[in-house]
Formats: C-alpha cells, sequence, structure tokens
C-alpha cells in the first residue's frame, strides 16, 4: 500500500467517523452527552482538514470549481436563512 492509498483510507475513515459522530449528536438524550459528541465532531473535522490539505498539496485530491451559473442556482433556490 503506497502513501495515496494509506491517506485516502485516513480520509474515509475520518470522514465515517465525523458522521457517526454528527449522528450521536443529533440524537443524544442529555446536553452531556451532546457536547461530547459535538467536541468529538470538532475534533475529527479538524483532523479531515489537515489529511485533505495534505492531499491536495501532493495532487491526490483534486476538486472541480462548480460553474457560477450553478452556484447563483443554488443561492436563488436555497436562500440564506440566518
Amino acid at each position: 500500500m503506497d502513501d495515496k492509498n494509506i491517506m485516502e483510507n485516513l480520509l474515509n475513515c475520518t470522514k465515517g467517523a465525523c458522521d457517526l459522530y454528527m449522528h450521536g449528536a443529533i440524537e443524544s438524550p442529555t446536553p452531556n452527552v451532546r457536547e461530547a459528541f459535538c467536541s468529538a465532531l470538532n475534533t475529527g473535522l479538524t483532523m479531515q482538514d489537515g489529511i485533505y490539505q495534505q492531499m491536495t498539496q501532493k495532487g491526490w485530491y483534486q476538486v472541480q470549481q462548480a460553474p457560477q451559473s450553478e452556484t447563483q442556482q443554488l443561492k436563488q433556490k436555497f436562500p440564506q436563512s440566518c
């Protein structure tokens, strides 16, 4: 297994953990449990970003920019509510 595959696996595992933490926070029965899941989620998101940044620097994770017309359509469809 090469470095790229290892990083891809780390990224996928971290994304999966973040998904579980998010659902744990949503379903939490008490504020203390919710805070524990939210804290774990924030840590996981920070880790995910670090992995993503390293992969991007090495050219292992490339994203395409969405066309301006599509982003404008989405902004109109889902106006900011906050």
